[in-house]
């Protein structure tokens, strides 16, 4: 057994019954709100939100959402587009707002601003923005996932010139203030609450640009999805700019692209390159024994196709932190052994007998009887053995 059938291994599982019959996209009812403001006019234009907006309300589209696109809104277009886009919203299987323009926290509440807000004065703001409780409200009722994505903790023009009112002494913070959604609902940040995101000097800003990379990427998870969009922005930015995530989801995984086929994933990233062609591999991180999420202990087990068909790979992971690998039939993989750690969402893997100077690690995602599974190949599903 070569190290790249070994990683296969790890990251590589079938699906339950459901999801591995499930088509590329799901049935359900998705329904889209995407807004990008760039003309504003009583403080500078930004030149990316208009073309980020209409990319991703293309890229939603591919996806199977009903989408309503707005370009430079208005206040009343945005609360009146937002409102019927509730109606729709209520009872789908996902519903989601993208938001690309000027957003600001005053005194702990958030809000988007539409192109023809002026904000002399922080009261100001109930009257010619739009608050983003409102948009989770629309977002809450949905039978799967509310999610919304606000590319916009730019920094804003409007703090600066903002009139304090004495009697509500607000404040106007740079970037959008923390939140807790409740229910299925995700609010994604261009950038953590109190820090601002970049513009961009291309067509998309960098958040925009991370985000069409990923969102169309089938196979999946919804979180997994914004943590690769995440890496891909502190990438491009150098670290300035760190998007983040708020919400927290059930144990059912979520996909916006489809869930992965379990024969045509494991087929590619079992055969993805010779053993000959694997890059060597950096000395193994400390693995502490014991440190295992109890979740993860018991038998778990993938089926992997070959040239002699299909055999079934079982992972043993005890809770004293150690592993033990087989295969049925026997020939279809050397048995090994080693150490192995599952906690706080990362593991990480060292091989002690049967595969020499082996290591691997990456996060993990639990799911009923199922577990969601990132390594150095990409991400797999494990599924609970019955033996």
């Amino acid at each position: 057994m070569n190290r790249r059938a070994f990683v296969s291994g790890l990251a590589v599982t079938a699906v339950l019954a459901g999801l591995a019959s499930a088509p590329a996209l799901a049935d359900g009812k998705r329904v889209a709100l995407v807004i990008g403001n760039g003309a504003y006019t009583s403080v500078p234009a930004l030149s990316n939100p208009p073309g980020d907006a209409g990319d991703v309300a293309a890229a939603l589209k591919r996806l199977g959402f009903t989408v309503t696109l707005i370009t430079n809104g208005r206040f009343d277009e945005m609360r009146r587009g937002l409102i019927a886009f509730g109606r729709a919203a209520a009872g789908a299987d996902m519903a989601a707002v993208y938001f690309a323009g000027h957003g600001m926290e005053i005194n702990g509440d958030n809000w988007l601003i539409p192109v023809d807000a002026e904000l002399k004065r922080d009261t100001d703001a109930a009257n010619e923005a739009i608050s983003l409780q409102s948009v989770m409200l629309q977002v809450a009722n949905t039978t799967s996932l509310g999610l919304v994505i606000l590319d916009a903790c730019r920094n804003n023009p409007f703090a600066a010139k903002m009139s304090r009112s004495l009697a509500t002494r607000a404040t106007a913070s740079s970037g959008l203030g923390r939140i807790e959604p409740v229910g299925n609902v995700l609010v994604a940040y261009a950038a953590r609450d109190g820090t601002t995101a970049l513009d961009g000097d291309g067509r998309n800003s960098p958040f925009a640009a991370a985000l069409l990379r990923n969102i169309e990427a089938p196979g999946v998870e919804v979180t997994f999805m914004f943590r690769n969009v995440r890496d891909d922005v502190m990438e491009a930015t150098r670290n300035e700019q760190q998007p983040f995530v708020y919400g927290s989801l059930s144990r059912k995984a979520i996909y916006l692209a489809g869930a992965p086929p379990a024969e045509s994933v494991a087929a590619k990233q079992a055969n993805a390159i010779p053993a000959a062609a694997a890059p060597a591999l950096s000395a193994p991180s400390a693995t502490s024994a014991g440190a295992i999420d109890p979740a993860l202990v018991g038998t778990w087990e993938i089926m992997v196709p070959g040239g002699h068909g299909r055999s079934r790979w079982i992972w043993q992971i005890m809770a004293d932190g150690a592993y033990k690998f087989h295969a049925e039939p026997a020939r279809s993989a050397r048995p090994h052994e080693g150490t192995v750690s599952f906690a706080n969402g990362r593991w990480a893997l060292h091989a002690l007998r049967g595969l020499k100077n082996y290591s691997d690690g990456g996060s993990y995602e639990t799911h009923d009887t199922t577990a969601v599974i990132t390594g150095k190949l990409g991400t797999g599903y494990w599924k609970r053995s019955g033996g």
